[in-house]
């Protein structure tokens, strides 16, 4: 172990202690491969690539979650009771208020409401107390020359992580996120950082880390981007009067239905415009099958996280804090 200074990808010095978990990144023909690709493709100093990859430490730790055979999927019940929870409504709650103010600028400027802003970020990481502890280059390092069913994904990753740090000023040895390389209180990839996040305190940085405004405002713009409907509605409970429906249940994490074939096939829901694009969810209640019709703002969480009942879960958290905080802020108001 031997500690030393480089010069970092920022133009600022790091110190910090060489070999532990050494990987021998630096020595590997493909990292090198890859930091000759980085120097002629975007201008990084090749020198300095090579100190920090010396520095990259593999996480066996990580490769073992990711490789870890994929849990029984629980039923939509089961599922809502680990993200609906008393105390998670209860953050969430205290989370608004003390981000009001905020919340109700990212809703102004984006057309998003507050709650699902604030939802996002309970799902996540619970309001911010979870955001992950792996140093980011070293998860994406270890996935993308060390998981080979997915180091394309990784490495073109680690690419717009190192841009990121770059054009942030930001030392790549300092910043967290969890096992796959996600960041900050919304858990932003690379990639989607580069794309979504926002400086929105006006402080010429965009921190999603540490800064809860920068964090909502990065949040608010990804679904505003993405398509969200400001005032549109996202997901209605069905009842359907026979199993005709069941057909087209789940068939797809796409709108490609519209209300009128849902409605013609024999399922009550609320009045929307027939050519409404939709989808239809049946899900595993506790007291039975659960009819859902999402629509597009529906649709639009499901960009977040592939999952309809990630979306459903999203939905109902802000739902519930919403019941709490919605008459509060009336009353404030008056």
């Amino acid at each position: 172990m031997r500690l030393g200074a480089v010069v970092g990808l920022t133009g600022v010095v790091l110190y910090g202690f060489y070999g532990l978990a050494a990987a021998n990144y630096e020595k590997r023909p493909e990292v090198i491969a890859y930091v000759d690709e980085l120097v002629a493709e975007h201008g990084f100093e090749r020198a300095a690539l090579l100190s920090l990859f010396a520095d990259v430490e593999k996480k066996q730790a990580i490769l073992d979650a990711i490789s870890r055979p994929a849990e029984k999927v629980k039923p939509w019940y089961e599922y809502r009771e680990i993200f609906v929870t008393p105390t998670r409504i209860e953050q969430g709650i205290e989370f608004w208020r003390e981000h009001a103010e905020v919340l109700a600028r990212a809703e102004a400027e984006f057309g998003v409401p507050a709650y699902i802003i604030v939802a996002i970020i309970g799902v996540e990481t619970r309001y911010g107390r979870n955001t992950g502890s792996y140093r980011v280059v070293d998860a994406l390092s270890t996935l993308g020359f060390d998981y080979p069913p997915r180091a394309s994904f990784f490495r073109k990753e680690l690419t717009q992580f190192l841009l990121l740090a770059r054009e942030e000023g930001r030392d790549p040895l300092t910043l967290t996120g969890s096992y796959a390389g996600a960041m900050g209180y919304g858990q932003f990839i690379p990639s989607s950082y580069r794309a979504y996040a926002i400086d929105f305190d006006g402080d010429g940085k965009r921190d999603i880390w540490s800064n809860t405004s920068d964090a909502i405002g990065s949040v608010a713009n990804y679904f505003k981007r993405h398509g969200w409907r400001t005032d549109g509605p996202v997901v209605v409970a069905a009842d359907p009067l026979d199993n005709r429906v069941d057909a087209i249940a789940n068939d797809a994490l796409a709108l490609n239905h519209t209300v009128g074939k849902i409605r013609g096939m024999g399922v009550s829901m609320p009045a929307y415009g027939d050519d409404e694009p939709a989808m239809l969810l049946k899900l595993d209640g506790a007291q039975g099958p659960e009819y859902w019709v999402g629509l597009q703002n529906f649709y639009v969480i499901t960009r977040y996280n592939r999952s309809p009942m990630y979306a459903l879960a999203v939905h109902q958290l802000g739902e519930a804090i919403a019941g709490v905080m919605t008459p509060a802020l009336a009353q404030q108001a008056r």
